[in-house]
């Protein structure tokens, strides 16, 4: 079979005008990058903004193998097969971050006969999005540090600064480092560090800015230090909320693109979310449900991570209710949660595969808590046997659950035509969405909402560190907002080597982080870091250009 990147060079792609006049878009409305993609301009979101919503479809997975589960994929191919149904159907997407492209996991276009498209620009530059978001941190970062070596007025202690610089790059050489040296002429001296761009709170704010106002209203409540005489100090009193909104202005548009069988897909924003809240942009995922029947949406990682925060955050905020849920399950996750190295489980192992269904029994359970209907969704590889097809069908039917065989990777949107059934028929299933916690509850309750209702802690355990900020949020009075737990994706408890259905473990929560701005508590557990590094073997080894520009070994 064809690499990806050779299946999407082979598209026929239409001109994104075209796609923008199916969507009803007005020519006034579309700001072109070229001839294949395009943002969205203010104009469309209040000429539609007495529209009614269409329905809403979120898809999540089970834990995943390190390689990931194709949830981008069946995004994607059930958008492809919504179409092919002859359904209004429109894909919300977030845009991909250069560290996986260049590192292990790879891009965020999907694969095989369900990717968007322009791929290579879409996991490249795209846009320019990532590098505003990444401008926009930097400049509060350099503010911050003209700040203290002009004068330092408002007393910041540098001892206390909790922003850190961003780049958009796997390089764990910057997870520290120091600023400041060289003598007096090049600032003051303190310890910094970077995370990657999509672990900023920047990154969050985009994606949960209503508007423009709200989104420099929200620049301006990043808590970025504190005096020496222990007050806060946010970003618009360093006068930087501002420039930074100007830097973000363009960046706040949802981007328009296609998919390879021409469905229309928004892609905007890119938060991880093992160290995020992992969801599109909340503009992108409102427009879309103006502009078609079906939106199609995914969150990052496991129902663990990114599902939870759509819900519990995303949701919250945005007023959203999602009709139904798509749980992406494989074969190769099931075995790999069944004790199966991952190297091995491309190989049929019955045994293995039902030992694993803990893991998909939990992420459904789980689902299930916040009243929305569930629909299974088998993403078939070339290495399933037809045995461990059937053993999994048989346990959703046993277990009472929607499920459908995908094979959107290898056949386009008619190898989705059996989930996409499933998806319109869960949508017309009576729904009852509510978050899984109050968030005016204590802040440690609503952790443990999480830990306990989602992973299956016994219980949480803080770290002196933590129990401070706590104390902290409590007396800026900031403790009624949601939480954003940091984990590992490969695991339902904070220990990646604790597989299957894990019970009666303790979380640790080691650092609690305020993210004013974005409007969320973080609560980072186990060894989870907010810069990742490059793998032995970067996928980087593999991508090329020719003298033509033509790119090569991109996925």
């Amino acid at each position: 079979m064809k690499s990806d990147i050779e299946i999407a060079q082979a598209a026929s792609m239409l001109p994104i005008t075209e796609i923008a006049n199916r969507l009803g878009v007005l020519a006034e409305e579309l700001e072109p990058y070229g001839r294949y993609k395009a943002k969205l301009s203010e104009s469309i979101f209040r000429r539609l903004q007495d529209r009614p919503d269409g329905k809403l479809v979120l898809v999540t997975a089970i834990n995943p193998t390190p390689a990931g589960e194709g949830k981008t994929t069946t995004t994607v191919g059930l958008g492809q097969a919504m179409t092919r149904l002859g359904k209004d159907a429109i894909i919300a997407l977030r845009e991909p971050s250069l560290g996986p492209v260049f590192g292990i996991k790879g891009g965020a276009a999907g694969g095989g006969f369900a990717q968007v498209v322009p791929m290579e620009d879409i996991n490249l530059h795209f846009t320019g999005d990532m590098h505003a978001i990444t401008a926009a941190n930097n400049l509060l970062c350099a503010m911050l540090d003209n700040h203290l070596q002009q004068g330092n007025e408002l007393g910041i202690d540098p001892r206390r600064i909790l922003i850190k610089r961003c780049l958009d790059m796997n390089d764990r050489a910057l997870r520290n480092v120091v600023v400041g040296l060289g003598g007096k002429v090049n600032g003051v001296p303190r310890e910094d560090g970077f995370m990657i761009t999509v672990a900023s709170e920047v990154m969050a704010i985009l994606c949960l800015a209503a508007d423009l106002p709200d989104l420099k209203k929200r620049l301006g409540e990043i808590l970025v230090a504190y005096t020496y005489d222990n007050q806060p100090v946010y970003a618009r009193m360093l006068r930087a909320d501002g420039a930074m909104a100007a830097l973000l202005k363009d960046a706040l548009k949802p981007n328009l693109v296609q998919t390879l069988e021409n469905t229309p897909a928004l892609m905007h924003g890119g938060p991880f979310a093992n160290i995020a809240h992992g969801c599109n942009s909340v503009r992108a995922t409102r427009l879309a449900l103006k502009l078609a029947d079906y939106t199609i949406t995914e969150a990052g990682f496991g129902s663990d991570l990114g599902a939870e925060k759509f819900l519990d955050i995303k949701c919250r905020y945005a007023g959203l209710a999602p009709s139904a849920i798509v749980l992406v399950a494989t074969m190769r996750a099931l075995k790999y949660n069944g004790g199966v190295p991952k190297a091995e489980v491309g190989k049929p192992n019955l045994k293995a595969l039902e030992k694993g269904l803990c893991n998909l029994a939990a992420h459904v359970e789980n689902m299930q808590k916040y009243g929305v209907p569930v629909v299974v969704a088998i993403n078939r590889f070339l290495t399933d046997s037809d045995e461990e097809i059937a053993l999994l069908s048989d346990y959703c039917k046993r277990s009472g659950c929607r499920f459908a065989l995908s094979e959107v990777f290898a056949k386009g949107g008619e190898g989705g035509l059996a989930l996409a059934r499933e998806v319109v028929a869960a949508c017309e299933q009576p729904s009852d969405f509510h978050p899984l916690y109050d968030a005016a509850l204590p802040i440690k309750q609503k952790i443990a909402a999480i830990a306990t209702g989602i992973y299956g802690a016994a219980q949480v355990a803080y770290s002196t560190a933590a129990e401070k900020m706590i104390a902290e949020i409590e007396r800026l009075g900031k403790a009624d907002l949601p939480v954003c737990i940091a984990k590992t994706q490969y695991s339902l408890s904070d220990d990646p080597t604790k597989l299957g259905r894990p019970t009666g473990f303790t979380i640790q929560v080691k650092e609690i982080r305020l993210s004013a701005g974005a409007g969320f508590i973080v609560a980072l557990t186990g060894d989870i870091m907010t810069m990742p590094g490059l793998p032995k073997v970067p996928a980087a080894f593999q991508i090329d250009v020719d003298a033509d520009g033509n790119i090569s070994g991109l996925f």
